[in-house]
């Protein structure tokens, strides 16, 4: 892969916040002509030679045996016995949450949260209770509403339509079908290569597609020339195995895990793990803050993340609003780019804590703090979906998607949202009673 000027800073920036004294290359990287490759290429070698500070470093390993050790004492769950309708409800629900909630991002993704409440404000719809709207022009003029993007607002929806976020999610489905709950990191590398159109995937998710191309096995599938290993993607791809394994978060990341590591390290696997494992812990528990302290219990104490989810906890517990707590999140965590996995993560806790438990104000309170809004959307309505099951959540959510969803999935273009939780509940069938190998 040639190293371009973007790729370049792109590292510098993944490399400073791991922990490397970047100083010095820094300096010689802003003085870089963009067009001396040799240059670039030199350059993005020192920054591959740098060491994180060393207490940083042993605080957030990328191995799983590691990984368990430094994870903090939690609760321990008892064995629940699901009844096939109570658990294929639940999993509806999750299925449709993640939908609902990924539609409802989708017209403002990549938005700060500043321009997402202007436009709502404008549209006399602040704070946001419902898919987003469309009435005001500028949406017109910057193209949000061509080439079939009507459909994702509120008034046009017509099924869930198509995104990565939910592409992984079935794609995820598949691999458990095909190689079960013993699936190892290179199944889904290949699963990848055989069903998901390289153009379709994005950021660590493309490197690794590319390096797995190039002959790579994992882990260098993370790790070769990936500044975006630490990103969002591996969370995205987590939900599904919070969805069968219910009420068995320790099992739900150890799945994510094997996911994760195909084009992720550290706290880009760890979003993962505490994505998967909250969602399981959301079938048993009663209240979103024990799923979020559940999903907490499954990554190490010492993690960037596992200390920004423990300043949400705290803030979300002082503060009388979200907005309070969103300020502070954009405070200590804002620094971080718009797809990376912490701020993003923060913004999913903050919207189950001030959620109170109403999948409503839960989705489009995360939807409204910016960031990947499609991704937290999602993450957030799987959450809610899974606690309360598919008849509590409200009709206005679920009847829009017409038990639909489109996807980029090689062989499952135009899917019934329902058998895919009925796929679901077979796996999840399978995994209580074999567990990950």
């Amino acid at each position: 892969m040639p190293i371009t000027l973007a790729l370049l800073e792109a590292e510098l920036q993944e490399r400073r916040e791991e922990g490397c004294p970047v100083a010095l290359l820094e300096r010689e990287i802003q003085a870089a002509d963009p067009s001396d490759s040799a240059r670039l290429e030199a350059l993005y070698r020192g920054l591959e030679e740098l060491q994180p500070e060393p207490s940083l470093a042993a605080a957030e390993p990328s191995e799983l045996e590691l990984i368990r050790v430094l994870r903090p004492a939690g609760p321990a769950f008892a064995a629940r016995a699901f009844s096939d309708d109570l658990l294929l409800d639940r999993i509806l629900g999750a299925w449709l949450g993640r939908v609902a909630g990924c539609l409802l991002g989708k017209p403002c993704e990549g938005w700060p949260a500043q321009r997402i409440r202007s436009y709502l404000e404008r549209a006399g719809e602040y704070p946001l209770s419902g898919y987003f709207p469309l009435v005001l022009p500028e949406l017109v003029e910057e193209g949000l509403v061509g080439q079939g993007r009507l459909a994702w607002f509120r008034g046009h929806i017509c099924g869930g339509a198509r995104d990565d976020d939910t592409d992984y999610t079935v794609l995820g489905l598949h691999i458990l079908e095909e190689h079960g709950p013993a699936f190892r990191t290179e199944d889904v590398g290949q699963e990848w290569l055989s069903h998901l159109p390289y153009l379709q995937v994005y950021t660590a998710e493309r490197v690794a597609y590319a390096n797995l191309v190039a002959g790579l096995e994992p882990p260098q599938t993370a790790l070769w020339r990936n500044p975006y290993r630490e990103w969002i993607g591996a969370q995205i791809r987590a939900d599904i195995y919070g969805y069968v394994c219910p009420g068995r978060p320790e099992e739900a990341a150890e799945l994510a895990y094997r996911d994760a590591r195909l084009s992720h390290v550290k706290n880009g696997i760890y979003g993962a793990m505490w994505a998967a494992a909250t969602i399981a812990a959301a079938f048993v528990v009663r209240s979103p803050l024990e799923a979020v302290e559940a999903g907490l219990c499954q990554i190490p104490a010492g993690s960037r993340l596992a200390q920004a989810l423990r300043d949400v906890i705290s803030w979300a517990q002082a503060d009388a609003s979200w907005e309070e707590t969103l300020a502070r999140v954009q405070a200590a965590y804002g620094g971080y780019h718009p797809v990376h996995t912490i701020n993003n993560a923060c913004a999913v806790a903050l919207a189950l804590l001030h959620g109170g438990g109403d999948f409503a104000r839960t989705v489009t309170t995360a939807v409204m703090c910016g960031w990947d809004t499609d991704c937290n959307g999602a993450t957030a309505g799987s959450i809610l979906g899974a606690m309360v099951g598919a008849r509590a959540l409200p009709r206005e959510w679920v009847e829009p998607l017409g038990d639909r969803l489109e996807s980029a999935v090689h062989g499952f273009a135009n899917l019934r949202i329902s058998q895919l939780a009925e796929r679901t509940l077979a796996q999840a069938r399978l995994c209580l009673r074999e567990g990950p190998a």
